[in-house]
């Protein structure tokens, strides 16, 4: 019998448990809402998107639709309105006492953290587009940390390219002087371009961010910590710069399947792209591909989720918890 995608469930193991999502014990730094607890605070919030603009924001094998919008993003939008309105007064507050009205206004950042195949790019797209329609935030950018990865060549010659992902595989002095550009004001700050087609950083190719209003920076590892310092040294983390961050999480056993099913529907689209840097994948059978995927996710993936980016989930300041469909059926919302 021919194995699917959806075969792929290893067992559970005792630490699977340690993936357990935030409660409200009584001792929880969140409250934590049910899907439709969470969709009531919508309020009135306009629907600013149709479904076709819905469909062209979701990521591939990341089912979203209007109902999902409505339900969950329509009030984040909200609260984030609301918190970036906070954060834009207190920053005139903070102008006027030093005697500095003329100084640049500061971008809101917000972070966007989660697994490989949990669906960050398309939660960060359309809160981008959704937060552009709120009057105080018009100009709203996105930057993924993909284009902070070390290049393959260099990757190659530190030994990395099995560790593409890890925090070491990152420029993160790179990335920290991105940020406290955007935070200081400047215009024109450019990062560079990560193309997923070939795998690989693109030779001077440059995003350029120019003083939005709200900077969303979706990556795996943006709420890793640095490793604190013996004698009290300054190490700025890249999530001192955020003032909101998210952490998309999900059942361990539904990354798997949902990496998989991705795989496999990558191998029949964009990895036929003679410039895919996948491009050997698409002419093996379907079940050497789900073999392959599956050793690419536990090798390299579940290890990279279980040492460096679960643990970082309670450092967010909002947890989208997804089910099996991909549908959010928990948030949880650290209380201020």
């Amino acid at each position: 019998m021919t194995a699917t995608a959806k075969d792929i469930r290893p067992e559970a193991r005792p630490e699977d448990r340690l993936g357990a999502p935030p409660r409200d014990d009584g001792l929880s730094p969140y409250r934590i809402f049910t899907r439709d607890e969470w969709a009531k605070l919508r309020a009135d919030t306009p629907l600013t998107l149709t479904a076709d603009e819905v469909v062209r924001l979701q990521s591939l094998n990341d089912p979203v639709g209007l109902e999902e919008v409505v339900a969950i993003y329509l009030p984040l939008s909200r609260l984030l309105s609301l918190y970036v309105a906070a954060t834009q007064g207190l920053f005139r507050a903070t102008q006027r006492f030093l005697l500095a009205e003329n100084e640049a206004k500061v971008p809101y950042i917000i972070g966007v953290a989660g697994s490989v195949a949990v669906g960050k790019s398309t939660t960060a797209r359309l809160l981008k587009a959704l937060l552009a329609r709120w009057p105080n935030t018009p100009k709203v950018d996105l930057v993924t940390t993909d284009g902070f990865l070390l290049p393959n060549a260099e990757l190659q010659r530190l030994g990395l390219m099995e560790r593409k992902g890890f925090p070491e595989s990152y420029d993160t002095n790179k990335l920290l002087h991105f940020l406290a550009d955007i935070k200081a004001g400047r215009r024109n700050v450019s990062a560079p371009l990560y193309s997923h087609l070939v795998y690989d950083v693109v030779p001077d190719e440059k995003v350029v961010v120019d003083r939005p209003d709200i900077l969303i920076v979706e990556g795996l590892n943006v709420l890793q910590p640095a490793r604190l310092p013996k004698d009290g040294t300054v190490i700025p983390f890249v999530s001192d710069y955020f003032d909101f961050s998210i952490y998309l999480d999900a059942d361990e056993n539904d990354l798997h399947r949902w990496y998989v099913d991705r795989f496999l529907r990558l191998r029949q689209t964009a990895f036929r792209d003679p410039l895919s840097y996948f491009r050997k994948y698409a002419e093996i059978s379907e079940d050497e591909a789900i073999a392959v995927a599956d050793g690419l996710w536990t090798r390299i993936n579940l290890v990279n989720l279980r040492e460096n980016i679960l643990p970082t989930r309670q450092r967010a300041s909002l947890i989208l918890r997804k089910g099996p469909s991909h549908r959010i059926e928990q948030v949880a919302l650290r209380r201020l």
